[in-house]
């Protein structure tokens, strides 16, 4: 599909609508925009627009569908599978400067936020009022809550509290010719129509572009404990795992992470200590939380009891709030340190938690086959395992040429196993070439003719979730 060249015409209309300091040309912010975190790719817009409200971007979006320019949401650019890059150049749509929590409704424990807010603060504002918000994507310290409803991301807590679709209310939706909807109600049962909301929760911007959310809220649990499991075995951990539930233990984290993933990341976050015996080659990081700690005292002598079975070595617990805070840290930042280690690709795998074993016996089985180094870990009570694929010594030409075939593998392994391609990076740019694995072809068909309806010219977001 072609695209309008934006002239200095379309551009004055602009600046006329968000001012010149909001409407960026210059060669740094076209450079710093286009790229996230997807790999080493970058593509660059032919402008930066950032507005401040759902009227600009109305008025942004009915010039960009008038003339057929392309239109790329972003918020703080933390995604890994490619979403916020303007692949067909045109307009990156920055959400930045919408970043207000606009209203916490105490009595109904709800809220309505801007997308630019971030996701820690958002939870932080709300944890003052005793109020929780469980999502938690490991870059929450910097995504935006609309990059996250873009792609229904989970994180740590999603094995008990649900990723995030399961917060969703209402949301405020600007359509490619620039109306302005709201796709539901401020209610926790709504049987009326069907569920735009939710068709917009993950959509990754291709429907529209969200300007306002309304959250549904729950009471912050009083007490969490933390523990860390050393096992000799990746397989004996990923098994215990399916343990623990059957049991009748719910985790409020459950989070897998192999001896590479452990070793590069103590190198890289040089203020967390962490002694690993040479026998350790996973951990499972577990939390349990609630209102009555006597209960998560025993799931917690439950739990070890249940991970000696399974070869565990000694369970630290992590026993004040500082503690706590360092192995999640060295948790959240596994992705950061791989990325600094080496060229890697990241593939965002999803099966049925009693299968993750027979998952990972398959990923380390495949990078044999085809001669690449792959470092895993991932929120391992959900099934969710992220496959870090790591260059290393791989020429070029087994990078780009041999190696699809490879994830091809993993990624039809998953299929067997009852999973899918993503549990919460996204589909974006990077895992488009692979939705044939999991949909056939009327399947694919129907969700082309759903964004045909809400985008017939075709402008937001191109060059994702679908092959052209």
């Amino acid at each position: 599909m072609d695209y309008c060249v934006i002239t200095d015409k379309l551009l004055e209309k602009f600046r006329a609508i968000v001012g010149e300091k909001n409407c960026l040309t210059d060669e740094e912010n076209l450079r710093e925009y286009s790229h996230d975190e997807t790999e080493d790719l970058s593509f660059i817009p032919e402008v930066v627009i950032k507005p401040a409200s759902t009227e600009e971007v109305s008025k942004i979006l009915k010039i960009c569908n008038k003339h057929r320019i392309a239109v790329t949401p972003s918020g703080a650019r933390t995604g890994l599978s490619g979403g916020a890059l303007p692949v067909r150049g045109g307009v990156n749509l920055s959400l930045s400067r919408m970043n207000r929590i606009i209203e916490i409704d105490e009595k109904n424990l709800q809220a309505t936020v801007e997308p630019g807010v971030i996701n820690q603060v958002f939870h932080e504002t709300c944890k003052e009022k005793g109020l929780f918000y469980p999502p938690d994507p490991s870059s929450w310290g910097s995504s935006f809550l609309g990059g996250n409803l873009a792609l229904n991301a989970g994180g740590p807590k999603a094995v008990k509290y649900g990723v995030t679709n399961a917060y969703v209310l209402n949301l405020e939706v600007v359509l490619a010719d620039g109306e302005v909807i709201w796709t539901g109600a401020n209610v926790l049962k709504n049987s009326t129509g069907y569920n735009l909301t939710q068709l917009m929760v993950g959509s990754e911007g291709t429907l529209g572009i969200i300007t306002k959310a309304v959250f549904r809220l729950i009471p912050y649990p009083k007490s969490n404990m933390l523990m860390l499991v050393p096992f000799g075995s990746a397989q004996k951990a990923c098994e215990a795992v399916s343990a623990i539930f059957q049991a009748g233990i719910t985790p409020s984290g459950m989070e897998f992470m192999e001896r590479d993933a452990i070793d590069w990341t103590l190198k890289y976050v040089q203020d967390v200590q962490l002694p690993v015996g040479p026998a350790v080659q996973a951990h499972l990081l577990i939390e349990v939380d609630g209102n009555h700690e006597n209960e998560l005292v025993e799931d917690c002598q439950r739990i070890a009891e249940i991970v000696e079975g399974f070869e565990a070595g000694e369970v630290l617990f992590a026993d004040n709030p500082s503690d706590k805070e360092a192995l999640w840290k060295l948790r959240r930042r596994v992705g950061e340190a791989v990325k600094a280690n080496s060229i890697y690709k990241e593939e965002d795998t999803v099966v049925p938690r009693a299968h993750l074993a027979t998952l990972l016996k398959g990923v380390k089985e495949t990078g044999a086959k085809y001669g690449f180094q792959s470092v895993c870990y991932g929120h391992a009570g959900d099934g969710n395992l992220h496959v870090n694929i790591v260059k290393g010594d791989m020429s070029e030409k087994a990078w780009r040429e041999e190696l699809p075939e490879g994830i091809r593998e993993i990624f039809e392994l998953v299929k067997e196993l009852g999973g899918t391609l993503s549990g919460e990076h996204g589909i974006g740019l990077v895992q488009k070439g692979y939705m044939d694995i999991v949909f056939s072809e009327r399947e694919l068909a129907l969700q082309k003719a759903i964004k045909q309806v809400f985008d017939p010219k075709g402008i937001l977001n191109p060059g994702k979730i679908f092959n052209d």
